[in-house]
């Protein structure tokens, strides 16, 4: 089941890419990363609010927040290179390139999390090293 919920978030990534493509047109990437995570801000707390998993908040302890903290901070650095990178480039090499996160954090799971990887995992990883060099080179 996992998987038609990976396969949901790679279909709206990609509708995401192509709408803020269009919506940065003229204005600064930084005004328009602004208004996106207004957005997001707003639909995710109506979400655990209305799903009742706000219920829930006693049981975020200190070390959930802190790392959900540093999470918030670099996913708004990355959505900062990311409109950046979309301003000034092709939108079909952008989120090619940006995907090389996948290989990355397979890596960093390994090092950081201790997580094995197979072989197959290890050849998709290269797989997406090697289109990245090819995209951007």
């Amino acid at each position: 089941m996992w998987w038609i919920f990976a396969l949901l978030s790679a279909f709206f990534a990609a509708l995401t890419a192509i709408l803020a493509k269009v919506g940065i047109k003229g204005i600064d990437t930084n005004l328009a990363v602004a208004i996106r995570t207004s957005v997001i801000l707003f639909l995710t707390w109506g979400i655990a609010f209305f799903s009742g998993g706000i219920r829930n908040i006693s049981t975020v302890n200190k070390q959930n927040l802190i790392f959900l903290v540093l999470s918030g901070l670099t996913t708004g650095i990355s959505w900062l290179f990311y409109f950046k990178a979309l301003e000034i480039g092709k939108l079909s090499q952008v989120a090619p390139v940006d995907k090389l996160s996948i290989a990355l954090t397979i890596l960093l799971a390994y090092f950081i999390l201790n997580e094995t990887v197979d072989l197959k995992t290890l050849i998709g990883a290269l797989l997406i090293l090697g289109g990245t060099i090819v995209i951007i080179f």
